[in-house]
């Protein structure tokens, strides 16, 4: 197994099969792969149709979160079932396209070479969301962008590709996926922005207010500074060769 897509769901019933088979067909002869699907406490009848839809697709798993807990700790929850050592994440609401990861995977394993702390993630220059959801965001980044120095146009596109101990190696807290560059640079890694495609939703609702982000973002924003500040990513060397020993005798105290 070489790569795991893991892909976080809430109430999403009406994307559920379209994705699936637009991932296993860009898929199909690029890499051995599964699709982990986190269902983050779904009200709907999303459950359980990803329950149906295993027979299927034989490379689909399917998790489940009692309770809606956010997109974070489901990403974390299927990261952590990964069997792939190479992750890729995108979102489960159609608007990533997943024809883009190939080229993801790609250029990950070429950076992935000279860095082994590679995080590559999607930029999406032509967005098909509304004017105001076009606005916020790029606000959103431009602000995260000149107090992180992040140098990631868009840290909030889903369609990312990492390696698993990489992510698990990031300090955890939710919100987390919005930071993911900022993180990954804390830990001495590189990020790269490759441009992906990026479609209308036109099944469901978005789960995402406008307000609630922007508050919820400031505070976690000053949380993000706060750990670049309080980072250290040392030089380490590793001594070999012979080794003086010395012998200790160990004596009662009077």
């Amino acid at each position: 197994m070489e790569l795991s897509i893991v892909v976080p769901v809430h109430n999403e019933t009406d994307n559920l099969r379209p994705l699936i088979r637009e991932i296993d067909a860009a898929m199909a002869g690029v890499c051995s792969y599964e699709i982990i699907y986190v269902d983050d406490g779904s009200t709907d009848g999303t459950l359980a149709q990803l329950t149906a839809l295993r027979s299927e697709f034989p490379r689909l798993r399917v998790l489940r979160h009692k309770r809606c807990c956010g997109q974070s700790t489901a990403l974390r929850t299927g990261i952590l079932a990964a069997l792939g050592p190479v992750i890729a994440t995108l979102d489960g609401d159609g608007q990533n396209n997943p024809v883009d990861i190939p080229a993801l995977l790609s250029a990950w394993r070429k950076l992935n070479d000279v860095n082994t702390k590679t995080l590559v993630v999607g930029f999406r220059r032509r967005r098909k969301d509304t004017g105001w959801r076009r606005f916020s965001s790029r606000i959103a980044n431009g602000v995260r962008g000149f107090l992180l120095r992040d140098n990631t146009p868009d840290t909030g596109c889903g369609l990312k590709i990492f390696s698993r101990d990489l992510f698990l190696a990031l300090p955890y807290f939710d919100h987390m996926h919005r930071f993911l560059p900022a993180l990954v640079q804390r830990a001495g890694g590189a990020v790269v922005s490759v441009e992906v495609n990026h479609r209308p939703r036109t099944r469901g609702q978005s789960k995402y207010g406008t307000w609630h982000r922007l508050w919820v973002g400031i505070w976690d924003l000053l949380g993000v500074m706060w750990l670049q500040q309080r980072a250290h990513v040392p030089e380490i060397e590793e001594i070999t060769g012979p080794v003086a020993t010395q012998t200790f005798e160990l004596k009662a105290l009077p």
